[in-house]
């Protein structure tokens, strides 16, 4: 089948599907990777985030969540939802997750990720032969080839939110074609907008590249400059109404993330050539270089569209320019950052890798629509192909298994493409095929046509399929073993996983208090994991006002402050109304060395409501002190302070007998233990994006001397007042004082917490909720009104004539989207009706649409 109708893309997207299904899990299988073997994928963000909040979509679509769209009750003591929601959870396969087991949640995100990339592959072939009529199998191979790229293997797929731009960008260039013929307005429109729900970062990437496609379609295809700059008015148009339609979830993120806390990010520095070359190879792989690999078939053939004459040359120009100028626009500051929506990308740098690796695959299409290119043309290729080869020689990227992988593979295009060109016996392949057939014994030279040109198209199919076989499972399955090398990893859910949820559902009483599911973390989103109410939050949308509240009391973090720890102490778990806390020993797949005594634990302390009565006079701002912090919060000192003496390895100080030791050392790497407290030493880790939290250590001994002995593993330091002892019997006090005068009964639902207050309550009332943009409250029927700040906290003012309080959350930016969203949705119902209406007018010959043929010359 040739062509481009309708059954014969189905055929290209269907091979393209299923050969990148094939591939993508025996490349798994070979690199022994869950689901098929014991090394685990779930690396880095994947483990951290992406997994745990699936876990929480899943409870969601199951009605078992802690709150709904618009609030998470589980993470941050209480986070914004729907930001997080329109970043990783907006794709269409995402609640294919409520489909599978609760604790096969690993697997479902894995399947997940296999149907994405299979989708990418499956809309790229049906584009290719949008672009330009070929053979359907051809096509199919291609659209593999572009699924399966470098930068989907070492990047994408475990950051799988970013899989649908993959596909996001073939489908955007679809509606490019129909706009570009007039066809389908409504359903461009519509695909803009999917993509951009579905995930509007790389969307924005994939719309750049789309619109960069069709401003070089327009320049090939003659038409009259009017009619290009209406084609251009359309696309913009579509654009526009496409992302306003988008617009109530673009507009949450946008605000979430102005108002998240600032993170870490690194200056872009641009690789050198000969690590840029290397990625366009097999079995190469770093997490901050370009992953360009596009298979050696798809490479040689657009390398050799420069040089195939049988191709015009306004198209070879066009498309080679093209790749060229935007694997260019990587390597250059301004245009990088253009690429990322001007804000530097925190951890892999070339996120927009696989717009390359698109256009790449594009050009190589062309090249092979118009006929196979000549052995000359091949020849050249080759020859840029060995200059590549010897520039990306000098890169450490380059290992030894990539040279017997890549020469297997080169082997299999060359001899593949040439036999293609023998079956065609046109143009500069005519001698070769007349020669070809000289050759062959008597009873085959008198076989037919057909079955003489069948033979050596299918012997190439197979050299073409087994090449990028072979160098696409090598190069996936080495990239699955070098990410466990370069990033952390973390277990699928198991027994760990499991006796936690366990232990966390017994003692589970949210809102009557919350239930943490301990410091010792298995992921940094456990509560969206294993369940429970905690201060662990991992996003992009980490509140700067709960980093800098976590931070004054004690709390350590990672990832330059968008993911936030547990806090155990006694003192902040009434602060936040934590009356269960879950105590597990450290994970022994990241620790590799788990305690003596792995049993789980759960302890139960009594805490005030959600909502608590505070006096209103005003108090003073965080000082440097945590301990200090924690008590202007509690309102009430339960600290002593005590004067140090430090040594190189040991601390030494006086405090009451009986009071609870803590450590707050938040620039020290190493072990501390207190002389005479049972269990092992407290581990404190910190470096230039991470905070080490405070510790308990034990309890003073009845002489009041304490002794705690360091053991450094890296230069640090001790602040003074690291140390705080706390008065067990005046912290009861002061709980049994918040009792008294707090909430009566605290009802919480999706996005409002409402509290029942004594009688007569004066002062304010403080929700133990952190007071992150767009909270408002209301004391009693009064009108509502944005919500006070009380050291980070949720306040109310109450007069003593209320005895209630409610609070709303409304996401910055909601109100906005909706706005722009309907006028966005009225638009496309007028236009909509508008076109209906010159549809049934009769059309004039000098206002006759582009036809086919008018667009025959479009390259």
């Amino acid at each position: 089948m040739r062509g481009g109708t309708t059954r014969t893309r189905r055929a290209a997207a269907g091979l393209a599907a299923l050969i990148t299904v094939i591939l993508l899990c025996a490349a798994d299988a070979v690199a022994r990777s869950y689901p098929f073997g014991p090394r685990t994928r779930t690396v880095n963000d994947l483990g951290n985030q992406y997994v745990p909040l699936h876990a929480h979509l899943w409870d969601l679509l199951h009605g078992r969540a802690d709150g709904g769209l618009l609030v998470n009750w589980q993470s941050g003591y209480g986070s914004s939802f729907l930001p997080d929601l329109g970043t990783y959870l907006t794709s269409p396969f995402a609640p294919l997750v409520a489909v599978f087991p609760r604790d096969e949640i690993d697997l479902a995100v894995y399947v997940i990720t296999v149907l994405k990339v299979a989708c990418a592959a499956a809309v790229m072939a049906w584009l290719l032969l949008a672009l330009r009529p070929g053979r359907w199998w051809a096509a199919g191979l291609l659209g593999a080839s572009y699924a399966l790229c470098g930068w989907t293997v070492a990047a994408a797929v475990y950051n799988l939110m970013w899989l649908d731009g993959l596909i996001a960008l073939p489908l955007l260039c679809l509606a490019g074609e129909w706009i570009l013929h007039r066809r389908r307005p409504l359903l461009g429109v519509l695909v803009v907008t999917a993509a951009w729900i579905a995930n509007f970062y790389t969307a924005y990437m994939a719309t750049l590249a789309a619109g960069l496609v069709l401003l070089l379609r327009l320049a090939l295809s003659g038409l009259p400059p009017r009619r290009k700059a209406a084609v251009a008015g359309r696309a913009g148009l579509t654009v526009a109404l496409g992302v306003g339609l988008a617009a109530p979830l673009v507009t949450v993120i946008y605000f979430g993330t102005r108002h998240a806390s600032p993170g870490r990010f690194t200056r872009f520095k641009p690789v050198g050539a000969e690590d840029l070359l290397a990625r366009l190879l097999p079995t190469t792989y770093s997490f901050g270089s370009p992953a360009l690999f596009v298979g050696t078939t798809a490479l040689l053939l657009a390398l050799a569209l420069p040089f195939h004459r049988a191709a015009p040359r306004r198209a070879r120009a066009g498309w080679t320019l093209l790749v060229a100028g935007v694997t260019l626009s990587m390597q250059w500051g301004p245009t990088h950052l253009l690429w990322h929506a001007f804000a530097a990308p925190q951890g892999s740098p070339y996120r927009q890798a696989f717009v390359v690796c698109a256009l790449l695959v594009m050009a190589a299409w062309h090249a092979l629509s118009y006929g196979v290119p000549a052995p000359r043309a091949l020849g050249a290729a080759t020859g840029v192909l060995a200059l590549i080869v010897a520039v990306a020689a000098r890169s450490d990227l380059v290992r030894q298994v990539a040279w017997p992988v890549l020469l297997l593979a080169t082997a299999g295009a060359l001899g593949g493409l040439t036999l293609l060109g023998v079956a065609s016996g046109t143009g500069d392949w005519k001698p070769f095929g007349d020669r070809a057939r000289r050759l062959l014994p008597a009873p085959d030279r008198r076989l037919s046509t057909g079955a003489r040109r069948t033979a050596p198209v299918a012997l190439a199919v197979v050299l073409l399929l087994g090449a990028q076989f072979g160098e696409t499972v090598a190069t996936s399955a080495v990239a699955s073993r070098l990410r466990l090398a370069h990033l952390d990893d973390y277990a699928p859910w198991g027994d760990r996983q499991q006796r936690q949820a366990e232990a966390i559902a017994q003692a589970d009483a949210w809102p009557r208090h919350r239930t943490d599911p301990g410091r010792e973390q298995t992921v940094a989103n456990d509560p969206m994991l294993v369940g429970g109410q905690g201060a662990q939050y991992y996003s992009s949308h980490t509140s700067d006002v709960l980093l800098r509240t976590l931070t004054a009391l004690g709390g350590g973090w990672t990832s330059g402050g968008r993911s936030l720890q547990s806090l155990d102490n006694a003192v902040t778990d009434v602060i936040f109304s934590v009356g269960a806390r879950v105590h597990s020993p450290p994970d022994p797949h990241q620790s590799r060395d788990p305690e003596p005594d792995g049993r789980l634990t759960v302890s139960r302390q009594d805490v005030p409501p959600l909502v608590t009565v505070r006096p209103t006079a005003a108090a003073p701002a965080f000082g440097p002190s945590p301990y200090r912090n924690q008590e202007l919060l509690l309102g009430a000192r339960v600290y002593t302070v005590p004067h140090l003496a430090v040594s190189a390895e040991t601390l030494t100080a006086r405090c009451p007998a009986g009071s609870e030791v803590y450590l707050w050392a938040p620039r020290f790497t190493g072990t501390a233990q207190l002389a005479g407290a049972p269990g092992t030493a407290a581990r404190f880790r910190s470096d230039a994006s991470r905070r080490a939290a405070m510790r308990p250590l034990g309890t003073v001994p009845p002489s009041g001397r304490l002794t705690i002995a360091l053991s450094a593993h890296r230069p640090g330091r001790i602040p003074a007042g690291a140390v705080g002892c706390l008065d067990t019997g005046e912290l009861r006090t002061a709980v049994q004082r918040l009792k008294n005068t707090g909430a009566t009964k605290v009802t919480v639902s999706d996005a409002t917490i409402r509290a029942e207050l004594p009688a007569g309550s004066k002062g304010i009332a403080i929700v133990a909720a952190p007071r992150i943009a767009g909270w408002r409250c209301a004391a009693g029927n009064s009108a509502a009104a944005p919500a006070g700040n009380y050291h980070g906290l949720i306040s109310v003012p109450l007069d003593g004539t209320s005895n209630s309080v409610t609070c709303t959350l409304r996401p910055p930016g909601l109100r906005l989207g909706m706005t722009v969203g309907g006028v966005a949705f009225v638009t496309v119902l007028l236009l909509g009706v508008v076109g209906v209406v010159r549809r049934r007018r009769p059309v004039r010959p000098s206002t006759r649409p582009a036809s086919r043929e008018d667009l025959a010359k479009i390259a």
